[in-house]
């Protein structure tokens, strides 16, 4: 959430960041909203200073044996005018934080204006392998295989999932244990978190309530399956004041994820490139706000680490303006480079919020001079499985139909070489 400070004092800079951003909330209401408040505000502080002065009188005259009849009667109704006060300054300010909600984090400066096709390709790594014969989509590959099942998903829950089978699944559990056991030995805490949510941690990280729509809500009880582990893994901060000593904090999580990728038909419908549940090694990192941007080169840099390993070529690209997630302030992506396809696959999203998500979460640090201020969170996949095992089938593919599988992997493979 952005601090009303700012609306307050940079109404302009704020509806530029806005406009970049291509959302349209009203700030003027906003502004609007909140001079209200401030109005209800001061005459309610003002006529509990004078029930407390008159109060103080009331006790002096009782003293002096004066009568208080008039002024007592008087207070009845101040009193019955700051409730009435009291109860509108609490309905306005639900109304102020509900507007305040769908408010978007401003661009970093850094970040370029435009929508998609002004995304910056900052760097590449490595290069697609030549071949001498037609590499199949994964979707192909994985089921002569027999690895990969999709009409057994689509008859068991419907389409947009996947089933992974013998040495698909191997195959997945060993890139999960690679990429934790990567990241924690760089410093990474691993933690296994709850896979459904309340809606107030859902709020925190900035899914609700704009992207409602693409999350799976339980009946009932209003509990939600997790998007991404970067709800749950931040949210652990929520309410909480942390001592400087503590940051930075790094985090990292797997679990399945869940999206019903509402607005999304149509594009990339084959095998599972874009499915509803898949499963994801999540980075999260909480720190202090003047080091978070070199924390988000070094976030990058440690998702990058696990496609250098599996030798997958590769590019980063600066998100513009447009591009950005609600929450982001910056963002990097990842992308993939799979042959059968023939096209970059995003594998990763790697975001600095600044203090966005942790105002929402009412997550503080306490500095050296006891000062308290809110930290910046960032996250980033490290990565994404339902991108990274079709980019495997289709680079590691051979004329023969099997998949060399990579060599970081084969220990986590019983020394498997290859998928045939």
């Amino acid at each position: 959430m952005l601090d009303l400070k700012i609306i307050r004092e940079n109404p302009e800079l704020v509806k530029q960041g806005v406009l970049r951003k291509n959302s349209n909330c009203d700030i003027d209401q906003i502004l609007a909203i909140d001079v209200k408040r401030r109005g209800i505000l001061t005459k309610a502080d003002q006529l509990k200073a004078e029930r407390n002065r008159v109060s103080a009188e009331i006790a002096k005259k009782k003293k002096a044996g004066e009568t208080t009849d008039a002024d007592v009667a008087a207070m009845r109704h101040v009193g019955d005018d700051i409730t009435a006060l009291d109860t509108e300054l609490r309905d306005i300010e639900e109304l102020l934080q509900s507007t305040l909600s769908w408010v978007p984090n401003l661009p970093h400066v850094s970040v370029p204006e435009g929508g998609e096709a002004a995304n910056v390709i900052v760097r590449n790594w490595g290069e697609p392998a030549p071949t001498t014969f037609k590499v199949l989509p994964h979707w192909e590959i994985g089921e002569k295989l027999g690895i990969l099942d999709l009409a057994g998903a689509a008859k068991i829950t419907g389409s947009g999932f996947y089933v992974l089978k013998g040495m698909g699944a191997k195959l997945q559990r060993a890139l999960i244990n690679y990429m934790l056991d990567l990241h924690s030995a760089d410093g990474f805490t691993e933690v296994n978190v709850p896979h459904i949510v309340n809606a107030d941690t859902m709020y925190g990280t900035g899914q609700l309530p704009k992207l409602a729509d693409d999350m799976y809500k339980t009946e009932g009880d209003n509990l939600y399956l997790i998007p991404t582990a970067e709800v749950p893994v931040t949210n652990l901060y929520k309410q909480e004041i942390i001592n400087a000593d503590q940051l930075p904090i790094r985090m990292v999580a797997y679990t399945p994820c869940f999206r019903r990728e509402a607005g999304s038909a149509g594009k990339d419908t084959r095998g599972m490139i874009r499915v509803h549940q898949f499963d994801k090694v999540e980075l999260v990192k909480i720190v202090r706000p003047e080091n978070s941007y070199d924390e988000l080169e070094t976030l990058v840099a440690q998702a990058e680490k696990i496609l250098q390993g599996l030798k997958l070529p590769y590019r980063v690209l600066l998100l513009a303006s447009g591009d950005l997630s609600f929450a982001a302030a910056k963002c990097y992506d990842l992308e993939l480079w799979c042959a059968g396809v023939e096209k970059y696959l995003e594998i990763s999203s790697v975001s600095n919020f600044e203090d966005f998500q942790s105002r929402r979460m009412k997550c503080r640090f306490r500095d050296e001079n006891k000062e308290i201020h809110h930290p910046h969170t960032l996250n980033g996949s490290g990565v994404a499985l339902a991108r990274l095992i079709p980019a495997i089938l289709e680079n590691y593919q051979n004329g023969d139909g099997t998949i060399t599988i990579p060599e970081v992997l084969r220990p986590y493979m019983q020394g498997a070489e290859r998928i045939s």
